[in-house]
């Protein structure tokens, strides 16, 4: 499957249309059966389908992306289905009675809502194992694990089920599934998107966005969630006038695994010779974030643990998958002081990479590592959290300074498992952001 961009151009000359879209779809899915999806919304999305093909007989599209199919992780509430967070705690909740605010605004752009994908329970862990409705399996190797916790929105994408697919990043959600199944994950900034109607993890932190096949599909879904879209792309940056700044002390860690250095280094030799201007300097509001969380200081675990409080100390408790469980009671006794002190932080530091960040963008690997086998990670708890603090570490600090960031496959290991580059800039800065991602992209395919 292209992109959506390119699939749309296809209803427009005849090609195909959304409804054999969606029966294609419906193939894959049915071939695939991996766990992808909690729940499917057939009945709407060939009615949605129906309506969108007539639409495009008639000439006349709602938008650019009317009739692409899409599908949500199962965080967002689409009207007729429980949204379960990935968990069995909430398999009798109530039925959403209402779609999410973005769900109803794509819905209008004539968007196709195929179902709701498989997650994390509460998107609480960078690794997207699920013990309740199974884990996806990984695209580019289907021993390892998918990425966390937006698992089955990546999925729907890598599979060619859909094109593009809508998930949560709390603290790497997006942008850690899309480098490990070789895909575009798009954090916006925090504020961007309307969240009523999504269940959220924690409220400072979370951001809403999409896991695609490419920057531009990005892009368009951002203009249609804004209602601002342009029939032509937005300007592009020249490379030379684009800086970006990397730390190659970060190259050195010892969780940095090779391959990902020696993918990362060959992406920035092949920028400088496209004339992007490279600037090698630490951020340094980002550093002191990364600092704090590797301290085990983290908004993120205090937040969970105040929404699920009344869970925790439920019976219900110990349908929870225990890993979680674990994780979120690990923050019960967060000091009120320690929180209100990272708010504050969190405040300052936001300014400060504002200033740093003026003139450009930060780049680097999107993960330390490429995804890792599965049955390791089921086998042995101690593992399982060990590598979810090393998934989490570089994606964490961008989410406490709501830093919107996009993650561009950058190639992959001696296995075929993906890697991923992770472009960042200051709260705000989206729309330059996803611009210059884009002549990134285009440079990186052009190399191919």
């Amino acid at each position: 499957m292209d992109d959506a961009i390119s699939l749309s151009k296809q209803y427009a000359q005849g090609i195909t249309d959304p409804l054999q879209e969606l029966e294609r779809a419906c193939d894959v899915i049915q071939q695939v059966n991996d766990s992808t999806f909690i729940s499917l919304s057939l009945e709407r999305a060939y009615r949605e389908a129906r309506a969108s093909t007539e639409r495009w007989k008639a000439h006349a599209p709602l938008s650019v992306f009317d009739g692409i199919p899409i599908t949500w992780k199962d965080l967002f509430d689409v009207q007729g289905t429980i949204t379960t967070a990935g968990s069995k705690t909430r398999e009798h909740h109530a039925i959403a009675q209402h779609d999410a605010d973005v769900v109803m605004q794509l819905t209008r752009m004539g968007m196709i809502n195929l179902g709701k994908t498989n997650l994390t329970e509460f998107a609480y862990s960078g690794l997207g194992l699920n013990p309740h409705f199974g884990t996806p399996k990984n695209v580019a190797d289907p021993l390892c694990i998918p990425g966390g916790s937006s698992s089955g929105a990546a999925t729907s994408v890598g599979q060619k089920i859909v094109p593009i697919s809508m998930g949560t990043d709390t603290a790497g959600s997006i942008r850690i599934p899309a480098s490990f199944n070789g895909l575009v994950g798009y954090r916006s900034s925090g504020s961007r998107y309307r969240k009523k109607g999504v269940f959220l993890l924690a409220a400072s932190l979370d951001s809403l966005g999409p896991i695609s096949r490419s920057v531009r599909d990005c892009m368009v879904l951002d203009q249609l969630l804004l209602e601002q879209y342009q029939a032509n792309m937005p300007s592009v940056p020249k490379p030379k006038n684009i800086q970006i700044y990397i730390d190659l002390e970060l190259l050195e860690h010892p969780n940095i695994q090779d391959a990902v250095k020696q993918n990362f280094i060959q992406t920035i030799e092949i920028l400088q010779q496209a004339d992007i201007q490279v600037v090698h300097q630490r951020i340094d509001a980002f550093d002191q974030a990364q600092t704090l969380i590797d301290s085990g200081q983290w908004l993120g675990a205090a937040e969970a643990y105040t929404l699920h409080e009344a869970l925790l100390q439920s019976d219900q408790a110990e349908f929870m998958d225990q890993r979680v469980r674990k994780r979120l009671l690990s923050a019960k006794n967060t000091l009120a002081s320690s929180q209100i002190h990272l708010y504050q932080m969190a405040q300052h530091l936001k300014a400060k990479l504002k200033v740093e960040l003026a003139e450009g963008f930060l780049l680097m690997p999107t993960t330390a590592h490429t995804a890792p086998e599965l049955a390791s990670l089921e086998a042995d708890e101690a593992l399982f959290t060990q590598i979810n603090l090393k998934t989490l570490r570089l994606t964490m600090p961008g989410s406490y300074l709501d830093m919107p960031s996009i993650s561009l496959p950058n190639g992959t290991d001696s296995n075929g498992r993906p890697t991923g580059i992770l472009l960042s800039s200051y709260s705000g800065n989206d729309q330059s952001l996803l611009s210059t991602a884009l002549a990134i992209e285009h440079i990186l395919n052009n190399t191919d």
